[in-house]
Order: structure tokens, then C-alpha cells, then sequence
């Protein structure tokens, strides 16, 4: 049987469901290649010339850059005012092989064959049609090279103590998510989506984030709590009429309780791939 989700979109429809409120930046600049791209690591070398697709605020960017120079390292991102941060994130970091464009994975603006490495960090799960995007990827990337991607899986996140107003959010999110024109369970689409969009030699494992200590249970908490009320996802959630202020308000809370929670432990499960271009 076949997912309503599986069907694809025209990524005109696609909305990102998060936006770029402070506290989903809070959560995007977090982020490094060590926890959020060790899956591709191993692959990477001096002098190799990266497209990073859906860099956001540039901080695993700036790690790809630093360890493929003095190859290029060429970031876009759909929206121009993330990418303000991005180039600042790069300037601080003394970056001088990066450049930042705006643009649609749909229908990348370069040549065939123009990059050794195209990577997605958590792009797939907010685009129309995620199998034209890895096909968009691998057009652009050089025979020999890797289309990398990962993609976390919301209907497979996970915590500990049990929370009912918790489990409204994660039904909620998804169905917010899909609503946008997204699909939020990507993570286990990922080796299915690239076979469909041609490759054939794939490789996917797959990795986590886990927050346990009361420091990462009080940010990550935090953040969607926050992310809850205050977000684009937190507007789109009341506008589509799936959810009211009071109910978002409630969620919240049990986000700070959750966070509170001597034992609590949250894990975030990715599906990821490397695609090997004939």
C-alpha cells in the first residue's frame, strides 16, 4: 500500500514548517558536522568542491568548508535572510572558499557534473517532491562523486517519562508538516526516495541525537516549547485549523514539565545516504 505521503508534490505547495524564529535557529545553529553529519566524514578530503543544499544559519557548512579547503564549498538555501547568518558564520570563522546563493533543490541553478559532494542536511522532509530534489543533486554532482543526504523521522522520536500531551505534539507536528506539502517521517523514505530518483548504489545507515543531561533536556525543552507558541509552525498550526492557541499553549507546558523530568531522555532518530554517482 502506498503512502498519501509517498506521492509527489509540486514543490510550489511546499511551505517550511518551521520558519526561522530564534528558537529554531536555536536548535539549526546546535548543530555541527561531528552530530550531524559523521555519516559523511570519512568521504571527505582537502581540495574537493561541495554543494551544501539547505545550509540554514551555516554552521555545519562552515565544518564541511574548513575540512575540504582549499577545495570550494558553494551553500544555498531558499531563503535570503538565513543566509545573512550563514555568511556571518563564515566570515567569523576566517572562511575564505565559501560562497552563499539562493535557490530551489527543485531546479539547481549550475552546470552538470559542477561538485564532488552535494549534501542536504534536514531538507528532504520540507521539499514538494524529494525524489526530483535527489535527482536535481545528482545532476549537479560529478561521476564518482556522493549526493549525501540525512532526513530525522518524526513518527519514530521517542521519550522517556510517557507524556499523552506529548504524543498530541508528535501527531500534531506530522500532521501540520504534511499539511505544508512535506513529510515529516522521512527518514526511512530516504533509501526508497534515491532509488526512485535513479541511483543505485546507496548506502544508508542511520544515527541519532539524544538529550539527557539537564542541560540538553532544558534547551531542547526549551526550544519547542517555545517553537510551539511562537514559531511560522505555531501560526500554521492555527491557521490550517488544526490546533487552537490554547492548545499549543498546553504543549508547551508539557514541554517545560517534560524538561523538568529528573529522568527524562529524548532521542531524535535520522535516516541517512550516500549515493554513489555512476
Amino acid at each position: 500500500m502506498t503512502h498519501a505521503s509517498d506521492q509527489p508534490r509540486p514543490h510550489e505547495t511546499a511551505v517550511y514548517t518551521h520558519g526561522h524564529h530564534e528558537s529554531v535557529l536555536r536548535s539549526h545553529t546546535w548543530r555541527t558536522a561531528a552530530n550531524s553529519a559523521a555519516y559523511l566524514l570519512p568521504e571527505l578530503k582537502p581540495g574537493l568542491d561541495v554543494l551544501d543544499v539547505g545550509c540554514g544559519p551555516g554552521t555545519i557548512t562552515a565544518d564541511l568548508a574548513a575540512l575540504v579547503a582549499p577545495g570550494r564549498l558553494t551553500a544555498v538555501d531558499a531563503a535570503e535572510d538565513v543566509l545573512a547568518k550563514a555568511r556571518a558564520v563564515a566570515a567569523e570563522r576566517g572562511l575564505d572558499n565559501v560562497e552563499f546563493a539562493v535557490a530551489d533543490v527543485h531546479a539547481l541553478d549550475f552546470p552538470d557534473d559542477s561538485f564532488d559532494v552535494v549534501h542536504a542536511h534536514q531538507v528532504l522532509q520540507h521539499v514538494g517532491d524529494p525524489v526530483q530534489a535527489l535527482r536535481e543533486m545528482r545532476r549537479v554532482c560529478r561521476p564518482g562523486g556522493l549526493v549525501a543526504a540525512r532526513d530525522s523521522d518524526y513518527g519514530a522520536f521517542t521519550w522517556y517519562p510517557a507524556s499523552p500531551v506529548l504524543d498530541r505534539w508528535q501527531e500534531l507536528y506530522r500532521r501540520v508538516a504534511r499539511a505544508n506539502g512535506g513529510e515529516p517521517d522521512a527518514g526511512r523514505r530516504l533509501f526508497a526516495w534515491a532509488h526512485r530518483a535513479g541511483f543505485t548504489d546507496v548506502t544508508t545507515t542511520a544515527g541519532t541525537w539524544c538529550y539527557a543531561t539537564p542541560e540538553e533536556r532544558a534547551w531542547w525543552s526549551g526550544l519547542w516549547a517555545d517553537r510551539t507558541t511562537e514559531s511560522v509552525y505555531a501560526r500554521l498550526a492555527v491557521e490550517g485549523g488544526h490546533a487552537t492557541p490554547d492548545t499549543l499553549k498546553e504543549i508547551a507546558e508539557a514541554w517545560r514539565e517534560w524538561g523538568g523530568q529528573e529522568d527524562g531522555w529524548f532521542m531524535v532518530p535520522h535516516g541517512e545516504i550516500l549515493c554513489r554517482v555512476p
